[in-house]
């Protein structure tokens, strides 16, 4: 863990006793206490609440092959249910502060892959076959041997990754870095220059926040993502901002606080029925592509938050991952279950972690703001994303502190450390910088006459990231069969 990850936490020493919290969590033995834990737990929540809006948007807005739309409402309520369900049961038995929910890009493949080859319901039940199929690996050991075999190097080239990966979500979510059709694919605001009130709250939160967590302030990230929020509160009151300026929260103090939840599509999902609609090769395609992006793009954020918040063993082992790869396969499979899309393990836990937490008893109140947004949605809609979007702009630069770690003389993990760690924020996605790490040192070690040294549970790995990289080429041949 580096140095700079207490910078924010308390002074106070480590909870003592063998009190019921500390028996289940084991606080003292991770050098961590309650107000720590809890203030991290609302720290990842701020961080990721977007997520409770933005997945009814994605998922809402697409149609299935009859042309039927999920409900809004109702996949506001799936989506806080289950985020709240997973979070809580990772804290119980992974003991990691490892929040979970819909996960972006998951989500994507089910809106704009499955559903227009297939019903709802039909692609909510592939949904569930993948997380069945992470349950079986991880039940077999299959899952942690892949883990575990991975070069200790690369475990911390992939927390690189993601620091720049979340940085540059922060970034983007909050319009600080835009993109465009023509060159250069990214620049700053609008036109090269920052020229809105929403990037003014961004940058003001961001340097905010800097400030606090260097002269280690308790609840620095959290502090500033409230008054951050509260300066956007009233901006928004009396600023004439463009519909849409803030991107998909706009800062505004609702007219209700309370809303009833609506659980009309809970169980409504159809396991095998999907194959029959959309026919049994491209149904595969779909299932295989929610496999490999729910496999490693968890596996990248828990080795990566892991690392970061130093519960790695000296050989890059994450304590009981076992029982925490068993929960996110039952957690994917829950979100099928709800139809609100596979849940994973959101980076963005890694906000919690800059601000304490250790165990999973940041779990419990992050899951615990999930089930209070079930009956508090208009409420949770105030933080915009330039609030939240510093907290992944902080913690992603002590992320990348990782990058020490890593032996750039040795030429056979230099090249496979480089393209895992700038094709995660390049391409937009953990899993192709991890298969892009993971080919190139197989290659290598290959073309060395070292291939020997690549762990045997790592070459069906390569292998699948090949298939995966020319699934295109690799569908419209089998599709002419």
């Amino acid at each position: 863990m580096s140095d700079t990850n207490a910078a924010a936490t308390d002074a106070s020493p480590p909870a003592g006793g063998r009190g019921p919290l500390e028996r289940l969590f084991h606080l003292s033995e991770r050098g961590t206490t309650v107000p720590r834990e809890l203030r991290g737990g609302v720290t990842t929540f701020f961080a990721m609440a977007y997520i409770i809006l933005l997945n009814p948007i994605i998922l809402g807005g697409a149609q299935d092959v009859t042309g039927a739309q999920l409900s809004i409402p109702q996949l506001t309520t799936m989506t806080a249910l289950s985020a709240a369900i997973a979070t809580v049961i990772m804290g119980l038995v992974g003991n990691a502060p490892l929040a979970l929910a819909a996960g972006l890009g998951i989500n994507a493949v089910v809106a704009f892959q499955a559903a227009p080859v297939m019903t709802w319901p039909q692609a909510m039940g592939l949904v569930v076959i993948e997380g069945a199929i992470i349950v079986v690996l991880a039940l077999t050991g299959i899952r942690e041997r892949i883990m575990n075999s991975i070069p200790l190097a690369l475990k911390h080239a992939i927390a690189v990754g993601i620091g720049a990966f979340i940085a540059l979500v922060g970034f983007y979510d909050s319009g600080f870095v835009t993109s465009s059709d023509t060159s250069p694919p990214l620049s700053l605001g609008t036109g090269g220059r920052l020229e809105t009130w929403p990037t003014l709250v961004f940058g003001l939160t961001l340097l905010l926040m800097i400030v606090l967590y260097v002269r280690r302030v308790p609840g620095a990230i959290l502090l500033s993502i409230i008054i951050g929020t509260i300066g956007a509160v009233i901006i928004q009151s009396y600023a004439d901002i463009r519909e849409g300026g803030w991107g998909v929260v706009t800062p505004e103090m609702p007219d209700r606080l309370f809303a009833m939840p609506d659980f009309g599509l809970f169980g409504q999902f159809d396991l095998f029925g999907g194959f029959a609609e959309a026919g049994i090769i491209t149904a595969l395609v779909v299932l295989f592509t929610l496999v490999l992006s729910g496999f490693f793009d968890a596996m990248g954020t828990i080795l990566g938050v892991s690392d970061e918040a130093g519960l790695m063993d000296e050989k890059g082992n994450v304590p009981g991952l076992g029982r925490i790869l068993a929960v996110d396969g039952v957690s994917a499979a829950f979100g099928g279950v709800t139809s609100s899309s596979a849940n994973t393990v959101f980076v963005e836990s890694a906000a919690g972690v800059g601000e304490g937490a250790r165990t999973g008893l940041a779990n419990i109140a992050t899951g615990a703001l999930f089930a209070v947004t079930l009956f508090l949605t208009p409420l949770a809609a105030t933080v915009p994303a330039q609030a939240a979007a510093p907290a992944l702009v902080v913690v992603g630069a002590l992320m990348m502190t990782q990058v020490s770690k890593i032996d750039w003389n040795d030429l056979e993990l230099t090249i496979p450390a480089f393209l895992t760690i700038v094709l995660m924020p390049f391409s937009f996605s953990i899993t192709i910088g991890i298969g892009a790490g993971m080919v190139s040192y197989a290659l290598i070690k290959l073309a060395r006459g070292k291939w020997r040294e690549v762990s045997i549970w790592l070459w069906p790995v390569v292998i699948l990231f090949l298939v995966f990289f020319l699934i295109s080429p690799i569908e419209e041949w089998l599709s002419v069969l």
